[in-house]
């Protein structure tokens, strides 16, 4: 209800000065307990979720919030993305908000203070409950990115409950040809050789801009290595015709409801890829209970939603798992583990 009084004098502000004072409200709000195991419980990759309803990456880029986060009732968060140095990203105006079309435009480019202060913060939370994935990355400027990503494991594997390794931004040049077979291998080699034996479960976050190709490549390369799950999907340089904004034309990558269909496709096709051997988190265009009953049943042990939450507030978590507890008693279903992959 708060929100909703609200949102006409947020939607006045530059979004990246909104995201800034959501972040500096969280900091200073009393942070809530992390949601409980409950009906909604699931178990991926060795780790007990509470539930199955996720923050994305690209928030909480700085580890600045995460226990605020799960306070809102998410079963996990997810910081980042943080690369081994600072980085200002991209020039400014980075981030458009297409209300018509309830969609984000984003080009900030991995915009963050490092892996030093991220640490500090992180570091200062062990101790406390709740699932807090870290998102790396590599910067911009790097003459070896797949090095890039080794050091931050290294540095991030003991703080992490898990990691994810992001290359699928688009917002970074170059960045996404790690997703090509040979790169992808020597990646995935430097990460699980820079983590301690157990350390936590590596996850990889791919967009859905690939071809039927990459999508074989990637899903057998993902069952080899043994990854703890495939994050399908990021953001998508594609433009739907439906979009009616007027920052259609702005370059980045597009998320909210024009992404649900390109997603859920996506998410499909790693399915079929994997043969159900890799499990998967699915995101993009997620913003109802219904959304992400659906892209379980499509076959995703976990969702991650981030854009509609700028449309429909911080209430969003506690929205869409009351829905999915309806939703999963409606179907016949006893946990979300007999629900995935059963459409």
């Amino acid at each position: 209800m708060i929100f909703k009084l609200l949102k006409p004098a947020i939607f006045t502000l530059d979004p990246e000065r909104a995201h800034q004072l959501s972040i500096a409200g969280l900091r200073m709000a009393p942070a809530g307990t992390p949601p409980k195991a409950g009906k909604l419980a699931t178990h991926v990759a060795g780790i007990r979720f509470p539930n199955p309803v996720g923050v994305a990456a690209g928030y909480d880029k700085d580890a600045e919030v995460p226990d605020a986060m799960l306070g809102l009732g998410f079963g996990f968060t997810e910081v980042g993305s943080i690369t081994p140095r600072p980085q200002e990203g991209n020039p400014k105006p980075r981030l458009f908000r297409l209300v018509e079309d309830k969609a984000v435009i984003n080009r900030m480019g991995f915009n963050n203070g490092g892996a030093a202060v991220a640490k500090r913060r992180l570091t200062a939370r062990k101790g406390k409950s709740g699932i807090v994935g870290i998102n790396i990355g590599a910067n911009k400027d790097s003459i070896d990115r797949i090095a890039d990503y080794a050091e931050m494991t290294r540095i991030m594997a003991p703080l992490a409950t898990y990691l994810a390794v992001n290359i699928s931004s688009p917002n970074t040049p170059g960045l996404r040809a790690l997703q090509d077979e040979g790169a992808l291998i020597e990646l995935l080699d430097a990460v699980f050789e820079a983590r301690e034996p157990k350390g936590p479960p590596v996850f990889l976050k791919v967009a859905p801009d690939l071809t039927a190709a990459d999508i074989d490549s990637i899903a057998r390369i993902a069952k080899d290595k043994g990854l703890g799950a495939l994050i399908v999907s990021n953001t998508t340089i594609s433009r739907p015709a439906s979009l009616q904004s007027r920052h259609i034309g702005e370059t980045g990558g597009l998320s909210g409801a024009p992404l649900k269909s390109l997603a859920l496709e996506r998410l499909r096709d790693f399915r079929k890829a994997t043969g159900a051997g890799v499990p998967l988190i699915g995101v993009g265009g997620i913003g109802n209970a219904e959304d992400a009953w659906e892209r379980i049943r499509a076959g995703a042990s976990l969702v991650q939603l981030y854009s509609a939450m700028v449309y429909e507030g911080p209430g969003l978590p506690k929205t869409i798992t009351r829905g999915l507890e309806r939703l999963m008693k409606r179907d016949g279903f006893s946990t979300i583990a007999e629900a995935v992959g059963s459409e």
